[in-house]
């Protein structure tokens, strides 16, 4: 996952890990903005007998920021408890699941969605007791679990719907490559610096995510909730919006023998949070971490030099020696990574890509911004802003998008012409990626929401 197992702390810690997020118009309902927040990474399909759930002593929430103060003036709280019809047993199903209120089911998984607004001031319930679908067990627990799943999204009434439970994992990484110091498998023939004769030359990268699944939460709200108001247009500030997504748990936990049943007690501490792809897992440096993911967004400041002078770059020409010259340089001469600074902590201003800016004024945040008023793409193109895409990423994340050609072509150089046309970025730096794209998935992603595709079932999956 973009996120999976970033920080110490919270690798210990599946059901609260928020893994991946992605925020962008509706393709099929362009007055509405989508938001999905994926938890529980690297799910085997065949999970059972106790099969993935959100926490239920867990608050997820959605995060939009849409005044620039990298500070939630909108939040979707999501909120789990489990019903157990049968202590007595030790399956999941005794049977198979045809609807959501089957009896065959046993441990089954309900919701609260509540809208908080005036920096939390002001709380609406927006539906409570929805159901989630089951994990795809196979096809005798779980026959046509597409029509089972489609069941699970909630319709909420002013144009609001939801969704909570198992998907497709989406995001297409090389894993095994990348963390193998960088050993990108389209570049093997260039990594020869420790001359050692064990590369066989280029070969496709390795989906290390491929046939996984995750837990997602999806919301899909008309855009005039999430602005401040609805925009002129593109070059409008008041287009553009801050999105993050966050975990928290109260202070203590203790185990209840009596009851069976561990009970938490105490305020709620943030543990995790994502905004940008990859920001905590590549750009922030181990001893600080943990400490980013219990902080908002507002107080990001103090890390921005890790955005500025970020540890990928300063690697990327020892690891591929004469690849990048140009991007060597660069880190040596010690300049400001003024280009990744405007893409992942401010947004990037009008004026430097033509016809674009999703820009969330001066406060350093991190946050997945997106202009609103920039409609989805009749032709989208997997690499967004670097591909000609204006509605793909960095302007919010769709879910097929290849964010990891497109971070490692940034931190490569790649853009940072855009702020110092004087720099010329490496030939490489156009070229460099993990080998992956959208065709990586096995599972497709679907049309509408909540346009991740339908989780691999535990019983056909071959692992």
């Amino acid at each position: 996952m973009s996120s999976h197992r970033e920080a110490p702390e919270i690798s210990m810690d599946p059901v609260a890990d928020s893994t991946d997020l992605y925020a962008f118009v509706s393709p099929d309902q362009p007055n509405t903005i989508t938001l999905i927040a994926n938890y529980i990474p690297l799910q085997a399909p065949a999970g059972g007998p106790n099969f993935y759930q959100f926490g239920d002593d867990v608050r997820y929430a959605i995060h939009i920021d849409n005044d620039g103060d990298g500070k939630a003036d909108v939040t979707y709280r999501f909120t789990f408890h489990n019903r157990l019809r049968d202590p007595e047993t030790f399956l999941y199903n005794t049977g198979p699941i045809t609807a959501l209120n089957s009896t065959n089911w046993n441990t089954r998984q309900f919701y609260s969605v509540h809208r908080f607004s005036d920096e939390g001031g002001t709380r609406t319930e927006l539906g409570k007791n929805l159901a989630c679908p089951p994990c795809n067990i196979g096809p005798l627990s779980t026959p046509n679990y597409d029509k089972l799943a489609a069941a699970a999204v909630h319709d909420l009434g002013h144009g609001i719907r939801v969704f909570a439970g198992q998907r497709a994992e989406g995001f297409y990484v090389d894993l095994g490559a990348i963390f193998d110091l960088g050993d990108l498998r389209p570049f093997e023939n260039l990594h020869n610096q420790y001359g050692m004769n064990v590369f066989s030359g280029p070969a496709p990268g390795v989906n290390a995510t491929n046939q996984l699944n995750v837990h997602s939460i999806a919301i899909q709200v008309p855009t005039r909730e999430l602005v401040q108001e609805v925009a002129s247009g593109e070059s409008d500030p008041k287009s553009v919006i801050g999105v993050w997504t966050t975990a928290s748990r109260q202070a203590a936990s203790v185990f209840d023998a009596e009851r069976g049943k561990t009970v938490s007690s105490g305020p709620f501490r943030q543990v995790s949070r994502l905004g940008n792809p990859l920001i905590n897992e590549v750009i922030i440096a181990l001893g600080d971490k943990d400490r980013w993911n219990a902080l908002p967004p507002v107080d990001d400041k103090q890390f921005a030099h890790y955005y500025a002078h970020p540890g990928l770059a300063a690697a990327l020409p020892s690891l591929y020696p004469g690849v990048f010259p140009n991007l060597a340089a660069l880190v040596k001469s010690g300049k400001a990574r003024a280009d990744l600074e405007a893409i992942l902590l401010t947004g990037i201003p009008s004026g430097i890509i033509p016809g674009f800016q999703n820009s969330t004024g001066p406060v350093l945040s991190d946050m997945l911004r997106l202009n609103t008023a920039i409609p989805p793409s009749g032709s989208p193109n997997i690499l967004g802003l670097i591909g000609g895409d204006l509605a793909g990423f960095p302007n919010g994340r769709r879910v097929f998008d290849d964010i990891v050609t497109v971070e490692l072509r940034a931190v490569a150089g790649l853009t940072f012409a855009l702020v110092d046309p004087s720099f010329t970025p490496d030939s490489a730096a156009s070229a460099v990626t993990d080998g992956l794209t959208s065709t990586s998935v096995k599972a497709p992603y679907l049309n509408t929401f909540p346009y991740l595709g339908v989780p691999y079932s535990g019983f056909d999956n071959p692992s």
